[in-house]
């Protein structure tokens, strides 16, 4: 979402300002009243990712709280994006958890029956090596047949080593980098899913803050591209007065200086403080003041309306200011 004042009271402002040039010829104001106009702070509410329109939850005029729905975009293509995320971070979780925890219990089975099997034929290899060893020195029998009951043991005693080494390392589990590498998976996954439940948060926008809706800028149905704003929120706080000061009265003003600002139907003087002072000096607008004081350089001032009476005060709304005590 974005924030910024459009600029809306400019063509208000200009007429007020042209109806008090025609008496300001005849009656100079005081020195410490000016003419200014109100302004709003817009809080555009926007979606990072285009769509369709496809509910328009507020309406213009309408006041909303925090956390108010606003609108919604069409999602399909991210609720499917999302759920194919979610269903990636179960198998990562499930093949890091494999990669810990070693072989299946019916692999070490297999693997502990294989080496039953290897001690048997062990055990029957040395008994032959034995026999035909006591045949050999009868000279019953050649020493190739002694060689080759001898050569059948070692391979059987290898296999057996072989095989006690295999079901050591199965109950280790997988290597370090091998569980390192699924571990870097999963968190791809968790990545990717956070990215695809944002993507999918995105499509449904609710208000940042209390505010007043001030204007809706689609209707639903229609293509909304990425960033556009659909509604328009003026938080009361939003409002701020902006007015013009002569050069020989800028001096006397300091930030945080109390005013006193009245308008059409105000009943009276409301409070606001001076908010910025422009560095910049500008020539005054020759329809704003007399021919007297139409020369004169201006300085622009902006003032907040305090928060109690911040929502009394319209966009584009004329207004009077004097300054209170403490300027110089």
């Amino acid at each position: 979402m974005a924030i910024r004042s459009l600029g809306i009271g400019q063509p208000l402002l200009a007429l007020a300002w042209a109806l008090a040039a025609l008496f300001s010829g005849c009656t100079e104001p005081p020195a410490d009243y000016f003419q200014g106009y109100a302004e709003g702070e817009y809080v555009l509410v926007a979606s990072p990712l285009a769509g369709q329109l496809e509910t328009l939850a507020v309406a213009r005029g309408a006041r909303v709280e925090r956390g108010t729905a606003l609108f919604a975009l069409e999602r399909e293509q991210e609720q499917a994006a999302l759920r194919a995320a979610e269903q990636e971070e179960v198998r990562a979780e499930s093949r890091l958890e494999d990669l810990r925890k070693g072989q299946r219990p019916s692999e070490l089975e297999a693997l502990r029956a294989r080496q039953v099997q290897a001690r048997a034929a062990l055990e029957l290899s040395l008994k032959e090596f034995d026999r035909r060893q006591e045949l050999f020195e009868q000279r019953v029998i050649s020493g190739e047949e002694l060689d080759r009951a001898a050569a059948d043991l070692r391979r059987n005693r290898a296999a057996v080593a072989e095989l006690q080494a295999e079901l050591e390392t199965a109950r280790l589990g997988s290597r370090r980098d091998a569980v390192e590498a699924g571990r870097a998976e999963l968190e791809a996954a968790r990545a990717r899913l956070d990215e695809a439940r944002w993507a999918w948060l995105q499509k449904n926008q609710a208000a940042p803050q209390a505010a007043l809706v001030f204007d809706t800028l689609f209707e639903p149905g229609e293509f909304v591209p990425a960033g556009y704003p659909v509604v328009s929120l003026l938080p009361p706080g939003n409002i701020k007065l902006r007015f013009f000061v002569p050069e020989p009265v800028v001096g006397t003003l300091r930030l945080g200086l109390p005013l006193a600002v009245s308008f059409d139907g105000s009943g009276g003087a409301l409070p606001a403080t001076i908010s910025f002072i422009s560095p910049q000096v500008e020539y005054t607008p020759p329809v704003i003041y007399s021919r007297e004081t139409r020369a004169k350089l201006v300085f622009l001032v902006e003032a907040r309306p305090d928060p109690g009476v911040a929502g009394r005060f319209h966009p584009g709304q004329p207004v009077e200011v004097r300054l209170e005590g403490g300027h110089e």
